[in-house]
């Protein structure tokens, strides 16, 4: 077999060694247009995992790899001239170049042909004359780029500019500094790699950049410049740049990773931000699984698929973590108002993948200090500490999110529902919220869906607020109000979600006259009588909602419903008062929230929820969803429910864990008002991380709560607790505690006798 790689970084290098190791038979060449000391970069930070795969491949290259590591333990953080350390992360590093100097041997012995200061031949020659082509030219990937239609390379550049430098004095940790100049916030990261030799890279906004003065800098005046403005962490010692230059970082992204015989490797194929440093990580466990496919599968082809289905779902969690991460530094002067001991808190679980409990563990010191700082009481985990909105205290951050049943008999809830928010509520959580509850038989998304709109259904929603304040004391109940718009009319969720009825279906209503889906009912634009109407079904359900003995009332202004319709510009197309500009397209929906907050008692907190992107182009943005929770908290609201997308069909989300969670903490450090984070939240340690971190005021859970309706006693028997934060009905204390699991009566070993 005869093996191409175009690139010698250390993923194409290790790919090389692995496949002619595994194979001596192979014919293996590697070209390098470089030198082989020249080199970006300067340390190179593994994981434990990564090298447990080095060491089961390849000794000799884990031999050598270990002989040359620094490592350490801490993180040092510097905030506003406060130092913070926390410990037990553990680092191992190592010069970029010595790592490349350790592959270059390693490829040697084995045989592979190393070609430096070459260009390699154009890949289509390559692909016709070799067996398989490994592209692991990197982040500017001219091979990527030449089969452009084949790989389907998304590139997308960011809004920090940073230099890659190095100091020659070994750091005593990972060292993490925000400087506040006049011109903005600058950080520092920075880790040594060798006994005597540190990277240091330093990094700002774009507009921070500029207003510094960098673009107008030579490199070496650059930086001087850096060394200046770090000369604390520094010790006044200079700063070298060897090869590099100010950029920007670029993620790559790839439909395929593969064509024919050509695939994709490290950069070329992905990227990851580098505050997480898992660029050369992924690059060389890209090396070991392509290497291992290879070796399981029986053709070439099959190895290239199998490769990128055991890769591509790793490569992507990392992609997201390094993404949190990246974005959490370009908006670091968002947080920098915060106390420096909880900023260190959040910045060390920026990524998701550290987390309080984690944390907890590494370093609980450090954890127990920023609980009590932000005012934990002993024993006290954060989403167990109270939170006040006008007159109602929440016992706990814990809230059950709106959830749709479809299971209501011509608007009226009955036992379904009865149970179904009671058993939630005797589960713990400190708010319990009803599914969208509509304003009239013509806002309901289905048959099915709940409303407020006559008495009977205001009888029925007294029975269940009744139940939930006499046997789960403590607990809130909020309704939330809606209007379907032109997502009504439609069959129950799992006859089939969003298709409209076949039989029995109402007219519809709208901003604009666009239907939902190209097979969707179209709506009526609304008049200006309309509207009179529909703002007085929803302050007529208020009045309802009240006298039902609700603590709080949400409006529901997202997922594309009626009032959500309002504010994107992908649904209203008016051309009258209530369309065109931002203000213009809030008119309604403020409208409708102040005909509520009138009739709502004054005591009682109100809420509003929102779509904070629609998850497709031309639709709202972050900075208009910031716009709009400003609106609202001008006109009263308590908190904003921040959510996303569900707007327009044709949206494409960015899921992963807690992915709506950034947009509520940009709303809550951009205007002060307390949020609601929701989305792909399911643990309590990510409810802690995001309470402690300043991220969030309130959590919501929906689906959570459908596995487990006690999820909230029951993370509070997990992790010991026992206070006030929490209350396990009367009946049900006999389970408040764990049960046992597994064989207790095994002996367990009492004597350790030496030889």
């Amino acid at each position: 077999m005869r093996v191409a790689v175009i690139g010698g970084g250390p993923g194409g290098l290790y790919a090389a060694a692995l496949l002619k190791r595994l194979d001596p038979g192979r014919e293996i060449t590697v070209w390098e247009r470089n030198a082989p000391d020249e080199t970006f970069g300067f340390g190179v930070v593994l994981s434990d995992e990564t090298l447990g795969g080095i060491e089961h491949a390849d000794p000799v290259v884990h031999a050598a790899l270990q002989h040359e590591f620094v490592r350490w333990d801490d993180i040092d953080i510097v905030h506003r001239g406060v130092h913070h350390t926390s410990g037990g992360h553990g680092f191992a590093a190592l010069g970029r170049r010595r790592l490349l100097e350790i592959l270059h041997a390693r490829c040697r012995s084995l045989g592979v042909d190393l070609r430096f200061r070459t260009e390699a031949p154009p890949p289509a020659e390559l692909t016709a004359a070799y067996d398989l082509v490994v592209a692991a030219d990197g982040v500017r990937s001219a091979t990527r780029e030449a089969y452009a239609d084949a790989f389907g390379p998304s590139v997308e550049d960011h809004r920090c500019r940073y230099i890659w430098l190095a100091a020659d004095f070994a750091l005593d940790a990972f060292r993490f500094e925000i400087a506040g100049t006049e011109h903005g916030v600058m950080q520092l990261h920075g880790y040594p790699y060798a006994a005597d030799a540190s990277t240091v890279i330093v990094e700002m906004r774009e507009e921070v950049w500029r207003a510094a003065g960098f673009a107008d800098l030579d490199t070496r005046e650059s930086v001087e410049r850096c060394a200046k403005i770090f000369a604390d962490t520094l010790g006044g010692r200079p700063l070298r740049s060897g090869n590099s230059a100010w950029t920007t970082f670029r993620t790559v992204v790839n439909d395929r990773w593969s064509h024919g015989n050509l695939v994709l490797l490290g950069d070329a194929a992905h990227t990851a931000h580098f505050s997480i440093g898992s660029g050369t990580k992924l690059a060389v466990e890209d090396a070991l699984a392509l290497a291992a496919c290879l070796r399981e599968r029986p053709s070439t082809g099959e190895a290239l698929t199998a490769y990128e289905q055991e890769r591509r779902p790793v490569v992507a969690s990392t992609q997201r973590a390094a993404r949190a991460s990246l974005e959490w530094f370009e908006n670091v002067g968002r947080y920098v108002g915060q106390r420096p001991r909880q900023f260190a808190f959040n910045l060390l679980t920026r990524s998701r993948r550290v987390t309080h409990d984690n944390l907890r563990l590494r370093d609980a010191r450090f954890t127990a200090a920023v609980e009590r700082e932000f005012g934990c009481p002993p024993g006290t985990p954060p989403m167990f500490t109270p939170l006040r909105l006008r007159g109602v205290t929440l016992r706990n951050r814990v809230v059950v999110s709106p959830m749709d049943m479809y299971s209501a008999v011509e608007g009226v809830p009955g036992d379904f529902h009865l149970v179904h928010l009671g058993t939630r509520a005797l589960g713990g959580a400190g708010l319990v919220m009803t599914e969208m509850v509509c304003v009239s038989a013509e806002g309901r998304i289905t048959p099915g869906c709940a409303g407020l709109y006559t008495q009977r259904q205001a009888d029925a929603w007294r029975r269940i607020v009744g139940f939930v304040h006499a046997q789960a004391p403590g607990t809130a109940v909020g309704v939330q109000l809606g209007h379907s718009g032109r997502k009504g009319a439609t069959k129950l969720m799992w006859e089939g979600i969003d298709e409209p009825l076949e039989e029995g279906a109402w007219p519809l209503v709208a901003a604009s006259p666009i239907p939902y889906r190209p097979d969707s009912q179209a709506p009526r634009e609304l008049t200006r009588a309309q509207l009179t109407d529909i703002r007085e079904q929803f302050a007529a359900a208020a009045w309802r909602a009240a006298r039902c003995g609700f603590d709080l009332l949400e409006l529901h202004c997202a997922h594309g419903y009626l009032l959500s319709g309002f504010l994107s510009p992908l649904t209203n197309r008016r051309t009258d008062a209530y369309g065109g500009s931002l203000e213009r397209r809030l008119r309604f929906p403020l409208e409708v929230f102040d005909a509520v907050r009138a009739v709502w008692p004054e005591e009682r907190p109100m809420t509003v929820r929102i779509s904070a992107t629609d998850w497709a182009e031309g639709g709202t943005t972050g900075d208009d969803a910031v716009a709009v929770a400003r609106a609202f908290a001008a006109h009263g609201a308590d908190a904003v429910d921040v959510s996303t997308g569900q707007v327009v069909a044709e949206e494409r989300p960015e899921y992963g864990r807690s992915y709506q969670t950034p947009y509520a903490d940009r709303i809550r450090h951009e205007t002060g008002l307390p949020v609601i984070a929701v989305g792909a939240i399911s643990s309590w340690d990510d409810v802690n991380s995001l309470i402690l971190a300043g991220r969030t005021d309130l959590c919501a859970l929906g689906r959570p709560h459908l596995y487990d309706p006690h999820w909230t006693l029951h993370a509070a028997a997990e992790q010991g607790y026992e206070g006030p934060g929490v209350a396990w009905p009367t009946p049900y204390r006999a389970g408040s505690r764990r049960p046992q699991t597994g064989r207790l009566d095994a002996p367990r070993p009492r004597l350790s006798l030496g030889t």
